[in-house]
């Protein structure tokens, strides 16, 4: 399965990369190729609503950015896990750019499946994200294989390690 991880942290070593990398690292990559996308780390502008796309651009963005490495990568993709910091009760601002401009393909094509990973330095911030992601795979019509949370003493854990390992190595 193709599976492409969205990282939206700017952090390389921060908890969200601790996540990122222990599920990466538990998955039979036998049977897997992954791909990860560092999105704070690309120049993406979030969507016009020029429609553009929908119009004149046959599915295709107007915005010339580096958006274009990273929609092939969707298109192809068969399973996409969020991975995002919580700074003010939201995903990172990088990676809802990445989301918002997958408005000119509605949905990626091959996708089947979705899942998140969150870090925060708070147990009560996790509502809004929580709701938004089951609203994209409720949108897309994507299996919801689950959704890791870490805070505070959780982030970086072993405890937050082992429970990356046991839902990666049911995928």
């Amino acid at each position: 399965m193709k599976i492409v991880i969205l990282n939206g942290s700017p952090r390389k070593d921060g908890n969200t990369a601790f996540m990122v990398k222990n599920f990466v690292d538990a998955i039979d990559q036998s049977k897997h190729e992954v791909s990860i996308v560092e999105c704070a780390h690309k120049k993406v502008s979030g969507c016009l609503a020029c429609e553009y796309c929908h119009t004149k651009g046959n599915g295709k963005c107007i915005q010339q950015d580096e958006m274009q490495e990273i929609i092939p990568l969707l298109e192809n993709a068969e399973m996409l896990v969020l991975a995002s910091p919580v700074y003010y009760l939201t995903m990172s601002a990088q990676l809802q750019a990445v989301l918002q401009r997958t408005y000119c393909m509605m949905k990626p094509p091959k996708l089947k499946k979705m899942a998140l990973l969150l870090s925060s330095h708070s147990p009560e911030v996790y509502d809004a994200i929580l709701a938004q992601y089951h609203a994209i795979a409720g949108f897309w019509g994507v299996e919801d294989c689950f959704s890791i949370t870490a805070f505070e003493g959780e982030n970086k854990s072993e405890n937050l390690k082992q429970k990356i390992k046991n839902v990666a190595s049911q995928i």
